[in-house]
This record gives C-alpha cells, sequence and structure tokens, in this order.
C-alpha cells in the first residue's frame, strides 16, 4: 500500500470514527416529553349553592348574600354555558324566579344565559333556592417518581419528573382550562380604532393612542427612586 493510498484510508477512518462519537445514544422516541409524561387533563365540573330566601322585601340573609355574590362572581369569572336557578314548587314560586333573574342580571349575567325551573320541596322541609353552573377544572398526576437513580445513568435522558412541576404550574394557572383543549376565537374587532390608525398612517401621522397626563405621572412615579 503506498502512502498516498495509507493516508486516504486514514482519512476515512477518522470521519468515521468521528461521526460515531457525534450520532446520539437515543433516538427523539427515546426522549422524555413532558406533555407526554405527565398530561393535563381537563374535566367538566358542576359548581352548586344554596340559599334560603323568604320575601323579596327581605332578601337574602346577610351570609346567603355573601355567599351568592361570591357564586355569581365566580360563574362569570370561570363558568361556561347558562346558571341554573331552581326554586321550590310552591305559590311563591314566579315571585323568587323573577327576584334572582333580576339579581343575576344586575351583576352582568346575559339573560340568555339564566335558566330557571322548579323542584318539589323535599320530605324534610328543605325550600332552599338551588343555583348552579358547569365549570372546567385542569389536573396534573402527582409529582415524585424517584424510581431510578438521577444521580449515575448512561442513558443522558431527563429524570421521570422532568417536566411534571411546571405542567402542574400551567394546571393551577391557566385562566381557562378549556383553553388547553381548544384555542378560544378571535374577539370582534373594533372598527372605529382601525380606521382611525389607518387614516393617520395615511397622512404620516403617529398612530398609538396619546397618553392621559395621569399616566404620564404613574410612569415618571414608577422610574423615580
Amino acid at each position: 500500500m503506498t502512502i498516498k493510498n495509507a493516508m486516504r484510508v486514514l482519512s476515512v477512518f477518522a470521519v468515521m470514527l468521528a461521526g460515531s462519537c457525534a450520532a446520539p445514544l437515543n433516538t427523539t422516541d427515546d426522549l422524555y416529553d413532558a406533555d407526554a409524561m405527565h398530561p393535563i387533563t381537563v374535566t367538566p365540573g358542576h359548581e352548586s349553592l344554596k340559599v334560603a330566601f323568604s320575601a323579596t322585601q327581605a332578601g337574602l340573609m346577610p351570609d346567603d348574600e355573601a355567599h351568592f355574590m361570591d357564586f355569581v362572581q365566580n360563574y362569570l369569572a370561570h363558568g361556561h354555558g347558562s346558571i341554573s336557578v331552581s326554586v321550590p314548587d310552591n305559590a311563591s314560586s314566579d315571585t323568587v324566579i323573577h327576584y334572582f333573574g333580576d339579581r343575576l342580571s344586575e351583576m352582568g349575567v346575559a339573560p340568555g344565559h339564566i335558566l330557571v325551573g322548579t323542584h318539589p320541596v323535599t320530605a324534610s322541609g328543605d325550600d332552599r333556592v338551588e343555583l348552579g353552573y358547569v365549570t372546567y377544572v385542569a389536573h396534573a398526576d402527582d409529582c415524585g417518581d424517584w424510581t431510578e437513580d438521577v444521580s449515575g445513568t448512561s442513558s443522558n435522558l431527563p429524570p421521570k419528573n422532568f417536566g411534571c412541576s411546571v405542567q402542574h404550574n400551567i394546571a393551577a394557572m391557566v385562566a381557562d382550562p378549556r383553553d388547553l383543549e381548544t384555542p378560544r376565537g378571535l374577539g370582534p374587532s373594533d372598527a372605529s380604532r382601525r380606521t382611525d390608525v389607518l387614516g393617520k398612517y395615511e397622512k404620516g401621522q403617529v398612530t398609538s393612542a396619546e397618553k392621559r397626563k395621569g399616566d404620564l405621572q404613574n410612569e415618571q412615579s414608577a422610574k423615580d427612586p
């Protein structure tokens, strides 16, 4: 073998050796995916409240009033679909239905999202008004899988707990769990604002909204030590 051929063989061998060192020991199928290892499940739930009601003039007792207000606020923030109102089936059913319908409308619930109905008074005499709505809850399985020794591994793969805490934080912080399954649609555009911006752009004017004096003072206060 000539020196030239020997050098050529050594060069090819060196390239093959370098390639074998750079190749990953595991394929991408072996890598852990946080979404797959610690999936977030979204399940529907039902929130309900029972309050006592005697007459329109008397309204609700202070404790029931506070619970009612919190319940409706939570519905407006996290509820889906309609809020139901079920009143005892008796002579004053219509009066009670109108009372709670008006209260819900005053608090910002759309009339089309208020479902009303009646239910028979129980044998125990429970004549409270029942309210309810559907909500969604995001949940991730508990972390803490230490079945493998992470202090010594030849695979160089993430441990089984990899990404678990992040998934838990996402499930706890998401405003609407259904966003994790299906993105919500875009809201209606502001036609007047769009026309104003395009008009100023065509004229070479500043398109950003003017800041109020109070906003400028707040920004300056935040910058001052």
